[in-house]
């Protein structure tokens, strides 16, 4: 509005200005009212929701302690279904996979474990996932898929878990009876320090077998 010189012109000025635009103010009010209104609801239904996930999730860690399968399956589908944009979802699902290990049903285990590599985008769930998956397919004699999963990790991605990959490349090529390899992968494994604390008896062995053959 520009300025006026005398008050009279000023109020009538405003009185045109709000015959004019009155009503989409009116408008905007209630537009913003209605905007902050759903997203103070729209947070409180997350909360709710992670809570009640979390109740649940606590659930299936009591089902799986006390051994109780079933539930633990219940529980943990429930979570995949109602909860599936939560991290409980992943988690759940890590448990799921870990029961159908127990019972030797691999394939399931496999099939669980593809799945919570998607469920998420915690890159360090998807590791454990996938390192997880790695162990099935080597029990299940897939090595060369084996191998490719861990040619496909984003190696940008890697903090905390090259060792790790490393191990299981050294596991997948001594089941292959490329020793050589083997070697390679598990000493890379020992240089990032994070392998598990059978490493370096696993490469002790082959240390040893290759002094038995010579």
């Amino acid at each position: 509005m520009e300025i006026y010189e005398t008050e009279e012109e000023q109020v009538a000025a405003l009185k045109d200005w709000w015959k004019a635009n009155g009503s989409s103010v009116i408008s905007g009010v209630v537009i913003a009212a209605i905007t902050i209104g759903g997203w103070n609801f729209w947070q409180s239904y997350q909360k709710d929701k992670i809570n009640t996930a979390s109740d649940m999730y606590e659930q299936l860690l009591q089902a799986d302690t006390a051994g109780k399968v079933e539930l633990v399956d219940k529980f943990a589908s429930k979570l995949n279904t109602e909860f599936s944009s939560t991290a409980y979802d992943a988690y759940a699902l890590l448990f799921q996979a870990k029961e159908k290990v127990k019972q030797n049903d691999l394939s399931a285990a496999q099939a669980i474990l593809e799945q919570a590599m998607t469920a998420t985008d915690d890159v360090e769930i998807k590791h454990v996932a996938r390192t997880r998956l790695i162990r099935v397919l080597l029990a299940q004699k897939e090595y060369e898929q084996g191998l490719q999963m861990i040619a496909d990790v984003d190696q940008s991605s890697l903090s905390g878990f090259a060792g790790i990959y490393e191990e299981l490349k050294g596991d997948l090529y001594v089941a292959m009876g490329q020793i050589g390899e083997a070697r390679t992968a598990y000493q890379l494994a020992l240089q990032a320090g994070q392998g598990s604390p059978l490493l370096q008896f696993k490469l002790d062995d082959l240390t040893a077998a290759d002094s038995t053959q010579g």
